[in-house]
This record gives C-alpha cells, structure tokens and sequence, in this order.
C-alpha cells in the first residue's frame, strides 16, 4: 500500500482510488499519467485483490506499453496471469488469434503495414494517387463502411472507383488471409457486435479497463470501449484535450469532451502538478492554449520552480538559422549536455532539410526520426516476405516479392503467368507450382528455370519444417539455404545493406531467447506492430515532427518554423485549434529550456517567400506576433465550392471560428470543417 501511494500527489491519488464506476483522469502534460496508471493497476490487483486476467490496459504506441508493463510488474507480485496491457491493435491480434474462426476465417492470418496496403493497391489501380486510396479505404474500415456502401455514398466518379478499389482490395486480403491495422479494431468490433454473448463473456473476463491517451481515439474505438463494458462501467480514461493533435489521422477530441455523456456517471480528476518543464516554459505553454476555446480547462503548474527563460531566435532565412540553432547546440554539447537529450522539432517535415545540412557542416551527429524505417528497407522487406511465405504459403503478395531474389530466371512477365494460371487452377502460386506438373511448367516458363522453381518450393516446406522444430536455428537454415545475402553482392551500399540483414538475424534470435514458446507469425505480427516511436534510442541529436514528438520529452528543445503558414499550419483544411495544441505539446516536450526561432524567408515548394511571425509568439506572451485580420464570408449554405485538395463540395452550414469564418462542407460523402478563404465557389 505504501509502495503505491509514496511517490503520488493528492488528486494522484484520488484518482487512484476512485475505482469504480466510469473515471475520467484529465492528465496535463508532465504531470505524471503513467505514475498514475500503473499505480492504479497495481492498486486494483495488490490492495484490492482483482485477479490481474481481469485487467485490460490499452494505449497506442508499443514504446508507451513497454513502459507501462515493466513499471506494473515492479509494483505488483510475481501473478501467474499478468495484466493484459498492451496497444489497442495488439489487443484487436489477440482477439481475433482466439475469435475471428467465428467469420469462417484460419486465425494464422498475417498483418500487413502500411507499405504492403500501399503496394496491394497500386496494383489493383495504378491511376489514382495510391496514398489517397489508402486513406479513403482506412476511413471506409474505420467508418465500418462495406465496399457496396461506400460505393452507393460516393457522389463523384473518383469516389466510385475508390470504392471498386476497396472491394477488389478486401478480396485480395480474404483470398490471402491478410489483415491490416485497420481490421484488428474493425473486425474485433464486427465479432462483439454480431455475438453479444461473446460481447458479454470479454466484458465478464475484463472487469477493469483503463485507456491510455484517451483524447487519440475514433468513434470505432468509442464504439469498441463500449461493447467491452457491456457487462460493467469500470472504466478509466486517461488523457489530454490539450494534447489532442491527430484529428487528421481521425481522432475525435469529442470523445474526451463528452466522456460524460457517452459513459453516464463519469468522475474527473485533473492532473496539473507537472514534474517535467521548469516554469517559464509552462507560463508560455498555458498562456497559449488558453487561447483555444474547446477545451474542459486547467492550469500547469511546476513543480521544478525557475529557470531559463525562453529564448527567441530571429534569423533572416533557414540558413542563418541553421547556424544559430547548430552553434548553440554545439555549446550544449560542449558544456557536457549528453545529445540524446537535445531535439529539434517541426510542424512541417520539409524544414528539416535546412538544419539537416546545418548540422553536417558543424560536425553534430542526428537522428532523423520517421526517416526511412529499418523494417522498410528493400533488404529487410524481402526478409520478411520469406518468413511470410514461411508461416503461410498461401501468401502471394510476399510470395511474388522473393520468386526472384536469388535470381531464378523469373522476370514479371513469367510471374504474371504464373500469377494467372494459379488463378485459372483457383490456387495460390506456391500450391500451384508444387501440384502442376513439370512439363506443363514448362509452357510458362524456361526448362531449367521450371526446375529451380520446384526446388524453390521443396526447400520452402523443408523450412517451415524446422522452423516448427527449432525457431532459433531456423533463422541460419534460412540463410545458408538461399544464401539472400549474395542478392547484394557487387552493389555499391553493399556492406550496409548486409549489416542491416545481421541485424535482422540478430533481432530475431533475440526474440527467440526472451520469448522461446513463441512461434514465426508471432514474430512478424509483432514487427508489423512497431511504431515510429520505437525508433528513439542512441547517442545522437534528435530531429522530428512535432506529431513524432508527443509522448517524449528532452532536456533542451529548439522549435523550428514558426511563421504564419508553418506553426500555425494555415490552410489545406488545417484546423486552428489542433494547431495552438501542436503548439502546446511542443512547447512542453523541454525540461531545461525551450527555445523557438521563425526566419524571415525561406525557399519552400521551388522559391523563396517572405514570411510573418507566428501569432503564437504573441498569444504566448512572448512578443508582438503578426496582424490577423478578421476575414468575412459570403458563402451561404447550399453553395457549391472547390477545394485544391478535397476537390468539390457542398456547404451544409456555416459559422463563426475567431476571426474567421468556417464551412460546413460535404466533399462526395466525406464531412468537413474548413475555413472559408481556403475554398472558391464554383
């Protein structure tokens, strides 16, 4: 009991204690969220006596998960069940690993990423942009719209195609036993919606439920929250309105600013002791976000006391600027700061280029966080398409990836034929070359390549054979089998290129060791799982955006492009209070210091503009910011206008937002807020 509640403050520990019924914890930034959580956990399981398999913890990052579990298990004794806490997406695997035999489907699916949902489609349609594509069938997936909705809601050719996409898409991913991100929530939520009783049975067994940065979930989640407490109302959120900034990938700040109304009885306790920034840096951070009218309101209060003030850098362009912020780095690192604890943060991911080479020239190592990811390189792709292919032959997407790497005398045309005819036989391309005989393999492709591709086949299901014998010798097998290193012989980035596949291996037998009963999928779908956040180890600098930012915190922190256009982003339906929030978390990422510099002119988009001062310095307290005119409106509801990115809409409504007008506006079924001067009537 001691050990939980020494190290909490008062509402801490109110918060702590109020464990039934629905809670709301309104955490600000630095103030000791995941203290809280795990203190929590521990309480309920230690003091209280719940059976920890009755816990279910969930937040979205596997960084924040790992975190959480270790600090839980350091509190609570050795359980034979450990607490569930875990993503929301691990969550959805788990389930559907146990349930989803109820849709007919063999639970040995496999996750794909981002890139695989990207490549799927591009071959299903090379014509419209692939990242559009991918965004509308995700919000599809998210809104739990089918292919045949989607295509009765869409009002414009474009939209239909999309929707022929998204049907062609999910019979790929059915045909393959292929999940993506967005079905480990959806389907999870079809499966509680469609058995009740299966509802209520994980309602029973998770008595006790808690959310991690309750302000970054979707309407499905919401939904999915409340399918789990079907049989209770034991539910705890934690989370930051002020810190809500995804509203662009579908977050809903609503769900945080209605938790009252969505969960009947709620309790809220506010979090405003923050242990992280010295003061002059929260007096800025308040003073901004008090500009933003949706919020439930609180104050950060340090607990650090005084230091630094905060530091405003004035250049004329991003090049002055790129010296200032590399000399005053530079003296940091002189004066002993270790560099993992310095960051370089952006609201547009394009300003890093400047600083980037800034840093070259001053000598100052960096790492580029959400640069191109380990897991996404070619090497380590096709990698991962062999395991793919290993655990499920059935997988043709990976299957198509690797025929050829060695080479095997197989271009895309004789894939493609090969692709058709295992159509024609109603078979996947590995089952098909295994069964067809040799001499009608060879009307496809060449003799002695017709050859090769049946022992490629033989020495595929000798793998998976020691691969179910021995996981941790399978890895070598794998290796001295295909010899896949020899693929990059005579390339110029060879050596780099060989000493990523090393650390691949090395990876692997690493999970072996700390997980020995787990099996090959396991170990893909948790690769699949990692997050950009993973990526932050090491002895380097940081630079990112600020969205990469949130969640971490560094002793000194240098905020880049605040000009009117960049921080805050202005226009392509950017929405202004998510923007003074971006403000606000990057704001509150320094413990030490906080500096933030604008530069009069930068060369963006092939040429150089002259640039206003962000409105943030001014709202913070910091100095006079630019002039914002107040814009007027002649828009009226019914009209029809044009967006450069969301192309046309219909105006539903319109209302006042500051100082500016904003429109309601329905583009071919997709509802948005958007300010006026970023639209014209057609």
């Amino acid at each position: 009991m001691e050990k939980i509640f020494k190290k909490l403050n008062q509402a801490q520990t109110e918060a702590v204690k109020q464990t039934e019924g629905p809670v709301l914890i309104l955490a600000g930034a630095g103030s000791g969220k995941t203290t809280t959580i795990v203190s929590r956990l521990a309480y309920l399981i230690e003091v209280l006596g719940i059976p920890a398999s009755n816990t279910l913890t969930l937040t979205f990052t596997n960084k924040a998960a790992k975190e959480m579990r270790d600090r839980a298990l350091n509190m609570i004794s050795q359980n034979a069940y450990p607490p569930l806490l875990c993503t929301f997406h691990k969550f959805g695997l788990l389930f559907l690993k146990f349930n989803i035999h109820l849709i007919n489907r063999e639970n040995n699916f496999v996750v794909i990423d981002t890139d695989d949902k990207k490549r799927i489609i591009k071959k299903i349609n090379s014509e419209l942009p692939t990242p559009l594509i991918a965004s509308e069938i995700s919000r599809y997936k998210n809104s739990l719209m089918s292919p045949d909705e989607a295509y009765k809601q869409a009002e414009f050719f474009n939209y239909q195609q999309i929707a022929k996409v998204y049907e062609e898409y999910e019979a790929y991913l059915l045909e393959n036993n292929l999940v993506d991100f967005d079905d480990l929530i959806s389907i999870t939520y079809k499966l509680l919606l469609e058995y009740p009783e299966l509802a209520l049975k994980t309602s029973q067994k998770y008595q006790y439920i808690m959310i991690d940065e309750y302000q970054d979930t979707n309407e499905l989640q919401l939904k999915l929250l409340q399918k789990l407490c079907c049989a209770h109302t034991n539910l705890c959120v934690v989370g930051d309105d002020d810190q809500s900034i995804y509203g662009w990938r579908g977050a809903n700040i609503r769900n945080i600013m209605e938790f009252d109304q969505d969960f009947s009885g709620a309790v809220t306790f506010k979090l405003e002791e923050n242990y992280r920034s010295r003061e002059p840096i929260l007096k800025v951070a308040n003073a901004l976000i008090e500009h933003n009218r949706s919020r439930l309101g609180k104050q950060l209060i340090s607990t650090r006391g005084t230091g630094d003030e905060v530091t405003i850098l004035n250049s004329n362009d991003e090049n002055e600027e790129a010296r200032k912020i590399a000399q005053k780095i530079a003296k940091l690192l002189e004066s002993g700061v270790n560099a993992k604890d310095i960051a370089v943060l952006y609201r547009v991911n394009v300003l890093s280029r400047s600083i980037e080479e800034g840093l070259n020239r001053a000598g100052i190592a960096y790492k580029l966080v959400g640069g191109l990811r380990f897991y996404d390189r070619a090497e380590i792709k096709d990698l991962i398409s062999y395991l793919r292919v290993i655990t499920n032959f059935h997988d043709d997407f990976s299957f198509k990836r690797i025929a050829n790497k060695p080479k095997r005398g197989l271009g895309k045309a004789s894939i493609d034929k090969l692709e058709l005819a295992a159509h024609a036989n109603e078979t996947s391309i590995f089952e098909y070359l295994k069964n067809v005989p040799l001499e009608e393999l060879e009307a496809l492709v060449k003799k002695k390549n017709s050859k090769t591709l049946k022992d490629f086949i033989a020495d595929i299901e000798h793998i998976a054979k020691v691969a179910e014998e021995s996981t941790y010798e399978f890895i070598d097998v794998l290796e001295d089998t295909f010899h896949l290193k020899d693929i990059y012989k005579g390339m110029q980035d060879e050596d780099e290129r060989v000493l990523n596949m090393d650390e691949f291996y090395g990876l692997f037998r690493d999970f072996v060791k700390n997980s020995p009963e787990s099996s090959l999928d396991e170990f893909l779908n948790e690769l699949t799982l990692q997050s950009e956040q993973d990526q932050v180890e090491g002895e380097s600098i940081y630079m990112m955006s600020i969205h990469a930012s949130k969640g971490l915190e560094f002793d000194h922190v240098f905020i880049i492009g605040l000009e009117e256009g960049f921080l805050p982003l202005v226009g392509d339906g950017s929405d202004l209070e998510e923007e003074r929030r971006l403000g606000y978390v990057s704001f509150t990422r320094a413990k030490e210091s906080l500096n933030l510099s604008h530069a009069g002119s930068r060369f963006y988009k092939g040429r150089r503009s002259d640039l206003q001062k962000s409105r943030f310095f001014n709202e913070s307290g910091l100095c006079e910011g630019s002039l914002i005119v107040e814009k007027n409106t002649s828009f009226k509801k019914g009209d029809l206008v044009r967006h450069k990115i969301f192309g046309t809409g219909r105006v539903n409504g319109v209302s006042k937002s500051g100082r500016e007008f904003k429109l309601s506006i329905n583009f071919a079924g997709t509802k948005r807020d958007i300010l006026a001067s970023f639209v014209e009537r057609l």
